[in-house]
């Protein structure tokens, strides 16, 4: 909400942070990145008359904006939409009189679209809890817009709240993976894999993302892994986070080579970050050689994603795959392997998420070989297929 001019908000939307009940965040695992954000500003937007109102409303694009799905494509928020008052909560706690309760909802009891307006509504029981000041936590919206994996999400609102204590308790593996959406998936049955795809991105990306940094504790049985908890602490970084932006690397020669062609400041750092400067070094010597190249830049790109060799026309000699190459086979082969529904809905959804302009055009025109979203791309199909890039270094 940090570019969102608060002129064009209203009501609790003026609020940077929402309390998020205890109870929803437990059973919103299963909830992409979209829906759980979508699913804080809905929260937000109707906090201060979840008791008295039956039904609330926002405008469709303030909403999108919000959580920071930048289209004018109403159906990633319809399925989005969709996909909330399919989801059940479920809660199990001590009421005001010390008696355990259990209840059971869906999270949205309806919404729809009409007019560029969202209206949805709270089941009764469920917008009691949510609105209890007694067990919340507070979600950060401006902190949410930055999490790129609904993983880290997930796992920084279930610490978030322990912020004070310092520590989230020990929790049973079968709870934590109820808790990150992955419940009932045999892969992750192995705590192995768990760790790998699961718990250390997303502590890597709440560390890097958020107002708090976490480390991760366990313990076993025996040689299992059988619980597992968080020690949390407030992140002192987070007020220069932004300010990370790769400027050291505006220093090299090879920067200032890539510069000189044409190449954007965004670009040229990403491509050194990703290939390396003695990589780019040698293909920048090699497009330079070329003669009758219409587009020097767009050469350098084709020579860096294909490892162009000696020959403009000829890839380098066989050898083994580095592991950047063999990722983007795999992103390839599992797109060919979607139906064309499911393709379309990958590429609108991904887009979706992506917020700088220029790392938008560049998926525009590059598609899931876009070398500015390369990072995100891996992490979005891994997430969809956590054993996409197994045995990659």
């Amino acid at each position: 909400m940090d570019d969102i001019p608060r002129e064009h908000l209203s009501g609790s939307l003026r609020r940077e942070a929402v309390k998020k009940h205890v109870a929803a965040i437990h059973v919103s695992g299963k909830l992409t990145l979209l829906q759980r954000k979508l699913s804080n500003v809905l929260l937000l937007n109707a906090y201060d008359t979840l008791t008295n109102r039956s039904r609330h409303m926002i405008d469709a694009r303030t909403l999108c904006l919000m959580i920071g799905y930048n289209s004018n494509d109403m159906e990633t928020l319809k399925a989005s939409l969709r996909g909330l008052a399919e989801t059940v909560a479920e809660w199990d706690m001590l009421d005001e009189k010390g008696q355990q309760e259990w209840g059971v909802s869906s999270l949205l009891s309806y919404a729809k679209l009409k007019g560029g307006v969202c209206e949805y509504a709270y089941s009764p029981a469920l917008a009691e809890k949510l609105h209890d000041p007694k067990v919340f936590a507070l979600i950060n919206l401006n902190i949410q817009r930055r999490f790129t994996s609904g993983h880290a999400l997930a796992l920084y609102e279930n610490c978030y709240r322990f912020v004070r204590t310092g520590s989230t308790g020990w929790w049973e593996l079968d709870l934590f993976r109820r808790l990150m959406g992955v419940d009932g998936s045999s892969y992750y049955e192995s705590y192995k894999h768990l760790n790998a795809k699961v718990i250390k991105p997303a502590v890597a990306e709440v560390n890097k993302t958020s107002n708090i940094e976490i480390t991760p504790e366990v313990r076993k049985r025996g040689r299992v892994v059988s619980e597992i908890r968080f020690k949390i602490r407030e992140n002192p970084q987070l007020a220069i986070l932004d300010l990370d932006d790769g400027a050291g690397l505006r220093h090299g020669a090879v920067y200032q080579r890539l510069r000189d062609l044409g190449v954007s400041d965004r670009l040229a750092r990403q491509w050194i970050s990703v290939h390396g400067e003695a990589q780019v070094a040698a293909k920048l010597d090699y497009v330079g050689e070329r003669k009758n190249v219409r587009s020097m830049v767009g050469y350098l790109s084709a020579a860096l994603d294909g490892d162009f060799g000696d020959d403009a026309d000829t890839p380098a000699p066989q050898a083994p795959a580095s592991p950047r190459a063999e990722r983007l086979r795999r992103v390839q082969a599992a797109v060919k392997a979607r139906t064309p529904t499911q393709r379309d809905a990958d590429r609108r959804l991904f887009q979706s998420q992506i917020e700088d302009p220029e790392a938008r055009a560049d998926f525009e025109r590059h598609g899931w070989m876009s070398a500015l979203n390369a990072k995100g791309i891996f992490a979005f199909w891994e997430e969809l297929d956590p054993a996409i890039f197994d045995g990659v270094g």
